[in-house]
């Protein structure tokens, strides 16, 4: 079997094996346990060792910097097409989640296996150059944008201002995520790389990094919990997704023509990895906050059920578009394909949903009447 396959088989093997836990592991405390262990000590582990192995070349800038330009360009149309289209409320709590979701990347599990498998290391190595980039947008900026969501939802005009910074800045402190950026960024700074630190600290750290992966496919799997018309919305989203991503992909190798067929690839299969599970972390810090608040948040800043749903269905959603690219024989190298493939997902994605209103236009005058004359019968036997 071709290992690329093979990998993202066994990573849903582990979503599966986390669906089998969940009469075990189905209280509360069992999930908080979990969130615990990933947000505290897993993720800042693996974001220590990311961070610590960087090998940045001044003429590869443009690639970070090209993939954040990426990640704002989709928050942008989220942003823009999520209320108009499918009607979600534009400050309200699932709104805020998909904003976070839809933009983020996470390449590691999605993407890089099959570069890897089907392009070489060059490829691997061209993406987690751009993986930078995507790394300051969902470790920095999404975590600055939840915390700002936050603080809107739980305090009130009078605690905003000065208090709200000098609160926003406290939480940053605490938090084991940035204090992992911070130490790493701070031994960068000396010229220290993750193979100059003693083999008593590596190696510990390099082993709970390695829980990464497996535990938060588990915790997906354990915490999992989807509606059919969820569902339907979720599918529709990434196919949204998607359909943008290849446009994107396609303006990109307009734009720069002239790029190496390896780069071409990174530019077509590195936009379509999964989303981040970044987001959720931060959405779980801040929905644990609001949980110890208790009354003193109106209504939740996020939908932390709605993100989980978003992951475990965008892996094997992305795994599947990218070996798509892989598969078709040179077919994506072509601009105007990408265009095409681009345009027919957004059809797929947003026909449905128009569809849909249609009917639900079409629906409504009529049973607006039957109410009026259900309430007018009702009124004559009252009478």
């Amino acid at each position: 079997m071709n290992p690329a396959i093979a990998k993202t088989i066994s990573l849903l093997l582990l979503i599966v094996v986390g669906l089998s836990l969940r009469k075990a592991l189905h209280k509360t405390e069992h999930h908080q346990a979990l969130k615990i262990l990933i947000l505290n000590i897993a993720l800042p582990a693996i974001i220590f060792v990311a961070l610590m192995n960087t090998q940045m070349s001044a003429s590869l800038i443009w690639l970070p910097l090209l993939a954040i330009v990426f990640n704002f360009a989709l928050l942008g149309i989220t942003w823009m097409v999520l209320p108009r289209l499918y009607g979600i409320r534009s400050d309200g709590a699932d709104m805020r989640t998909l904003s976070l979701l839809i933009p983020s990347l996470a390449p590691g599990m999605s993407c890089f296996p099959f570069l890897l498998e089907y392009v070489g290391k060059e490829a691997v190595a061209l993406g987690s150059i751009a993986d930078l980039g995507n790394k300051v947008y969902v470790l920095i900026f999404c975590y600055l944008l939840a915390m700002h969501w936050y603080f809107k939802q739980a305090t009130t005009p009078k605690v905003r201002g000065r208090q709200r910074l000098k609160a926003l800045l406290v939480t940053l402190m605490r938090e084991p995520v940035n204090l992992a950026i911070f130490v790493a960024l701070l031994l960068l700074g000396v010229g220290w790389h993750f193979q100059d630190l003693p083999a008593f600290m590596g190696d510990p750290i390099t082993m709970l990094s390695a829980l990464m992966t497996p535990i938060i496919l588990l915790f997906i799997g354990i915490t999992v919990k989807f509606k059919w018309a969820q569902f339907r919305v979720i599918v529709s989203l990434l196919l949204f997704r998607a359909g943008i991503t290849f446009l994107l992909s396609g303006l990109c190798l307009l734009w720069a023509p002239n790029l190496s067929a390896t780069m071409a690839v990174v530019a077509i299969v590195f936009p379509q990895s999964a989303v981040s599970f970044w987001p959720l972390a931060h959405i779980s810090t801040i929905s644990a906050m609001e949980q110890q608040q208790g009354t003193a948040i109106s209504s939740p800043t996020f939908n932390p059920q709605l993100a989980l749903n978003v992951l475990a269905l965008s892996l094997p959603f992305s795994a599947t578009i990218v070996l798509a690219v892989f598969s078709t024989d040179g077919f994506f190298m072509k601009v105007p394909n990408l265009f095409a493939t681009g345009g027919l997902l957004l059809a797929m994605a947003i026909v449905p949903v128009l569809l849909h209103r249609m009917r639900m236009a079409k629906w409504r005058p009529e049973a607006q009447h039957e109410e009026a004359l259900d309430a007018h019968q009702k009124e004559r036997v009252v009478l």
